[in-house]
């Protein structure tokens, strides 16, 4: 508690480039407490406090590949409803992951997940589709979403990230970057998911 959205960013980006990142290749997305509700939200002045939850959102770039996770936390122990929020976008996190495989349509992918979050009552707040490709560029095709006409090639990069964004309360997303295979896919993000409380 007490340090800000723009310090923690600083941080991740000086740890990845210490650890070897070529570069940032997109801004980290910072985003504790209501401002977790916007989900491209920019790191700013707001100090942490306990009770928040964090939407960590970031990548590095090693020999011209980019590389994208996101992750949320919560400072202190979680409310009821911040649990219940976290549980579903990690339900629908699995359940997209499930549906990659070689040859899926990419719309399938995103129902996967969307069809959680909706049964859970949080459809309205589910506002992007569930991924993108990522190679040299963050954003590449295909796109995973309930409008997309492509299908998953195998071996490209995508990324499952579905996430539900409340106003005035908090945002969680939870992200994996992965390698689509002929069965299924391979999860290049090694970081756990169960929800960090500090």
């Amino acid at each position: 508690p007490g340090i800000t959205e723009a310090e923690i960013a600083l941080e991740l980006e000086f740890t990845m480039r210490r650890n070897g990142s070529d570069g940032m290749p997109f801004a980290p997305i910072v985003a504790s407490g209501p401002n977790g509700a916007h989900p491209h939200a920019m790191p700013g002045p707001r100090r942490v406090e306990t009770g928040d939850l964090i939407v960590l959102d970031f990548g590095a770039r090693v020999g011209g590949y980019c590389s994208d996770m996101t992750r949320t936390i919560c400072v202190g122990a979680a409310s009821d409803e911040q649990r219940r929020l976290y549980d579903a976008v990690l339900a629908a996190n699995e359940a997209g992951l499930a549906a990659v495989r070689a040859g899926a349509p990419c719309v399938d992918v995103d129902r996967a997940g969307r069809d959680i979050l909706e049964a859970r009552g949080l459809g309205d707040v589910f506002t992007h589709g569930i991924g993108h490709g990522v190679s040299l560029d963050i954003h590449e095709l295909p796109t995973l979403s309930r409008t997309s006409t492509h299908s998953l090639r195998n071996q490209a990069c995508v990324t499952v990230e579905p996430g539900v964004y409340v106003e005035g309360f908090a945002g969680v997303r939870i992200e994996d970057l992965v390698v689509v295979e002929d069965g299924g896919c391979r999860c290049l993000t090694n970081s756990p998911k169960e929800l960090i409380q500090i």
